[in-house]
């Protein structure tokens, strides 16, 4: 290829990326064909666009993946796709509000309460989604599983009060961060990609000491989710040592307390038992 040939394509290229048009291999083409014949399609997308995406890959021919994988059983599915995502997606993209109606766990119901949605969460743990609002009435950050979600409705909202939302949002999350450091013991340092990744939802900054030779992980995440950092923890085990952040040490402490207690034999039984083997 000569140089025209490189700059007119470069040209091309761009003129495509600041259309909105990106290009796919035959591979990706008969992977999504593959994809929409999945129940949860459906729901993921409008029955327009499902159309138009049946349509532009017809001659597409679907990925064979008979040979590749072999089924023999399985737990009930559960849908990754929930239904109400699309809805609430839109709503938090153009920073609307709601009139939200959901149930709670004692199955109590709560109607038409003023809702700013602002994000949706995926638990790997539960397999739930979760919508994180902002209560308008009660001004405190609330969190409900879509399945408990029973209605929405649009509420008129001007942009100016959605950015003063943002604000207080951004200010009652901020008083809910907590930091805390963890070191990784200097033997590990070959697995620090495989630490890392343990806490990639969390915000976090590595430091590294060239004269030590050891990594330092500063560690932000919200007052509830410190139950899933300590199963981080837990997880990683001897890789890490937490320095900074009393809560974390506490709770690790009790944890490795509670392990030893579970073998340590009673006095009693261990002089008995060495009673018995004397007498033998």
């Amino acid at each position: 290829m000569n140089l025209f040939e490189k700059i007119f394509n470069y040209d091309m290229v761009t003129k495509l990326e600041n259309a909105g048009t990106f290009m796919v291999t035959s591979v990706e083409r008969s992977w999504l064909k593959t994809m929409l014949s999945h129940p949860a399609a459906l729901h993921a997308f409008t029955p327009a666009a499902m159309e138009k995406l049946q349509k532009v890959l017809e001659a597409e021919p679907a990925l064979d993946l008979s040979q590749a994988f072999m089924e023999k059983a399985r737990s009930k599915e559960k849908q990754v796709f929930h239904p109400q995502l699309r809805t609430l997606r839109r709503v938090i993209t153009r920073q609307g509000a709601i009139r939200l109606t959901y149930r709670v766990k004692d199955e109590r119901t709560f109607a038409n309460e003023m809702a700013f949605p602002y994000k949706l969460e995926y638990s790997q743990v539960k397999k739930d989604w979760y919508l994180l609002w902002y209560h308008l009435r009660h001004r405190a950050i609330m969190s409900t599983k879509l399945d408990n979600i029973e209605a929405v409705h649009d509420l008129p909202f001007s942009p100016e009060r959605a950015a003063q939302v943002q604000v207080q949002i951004e200010k009652l999350l901020h008083k809910r961060h907590i930091q805390a450091t963890i070191a990784v013991v200097k033997l590990y340092n070959r697995e620090l990609s495989r630490i890392l990744y343990a806490f990639s939802c969390f915000e976090k900054q590595v430091d590294y000491d060239e004269r030590e030779g050891t990594y330092t992980i500063q560690l932000t995440y919200l007052n509830n989710e410190a139950e899933y950092v300590l199963s981080k923890l837990r997880f990683l085990g001897k890789r890490v040592r937490v320095v900074r952040g009393e809560y974390l040490q506490k709770r690790m402490l009790e944890s490795a307390q509670k392990a030893l207690a579970r073998y340590e034999a009673p006095v009693g039984v261990e002089s008995a038992e060495g009673a018995a083997g004397s007498n033998m």
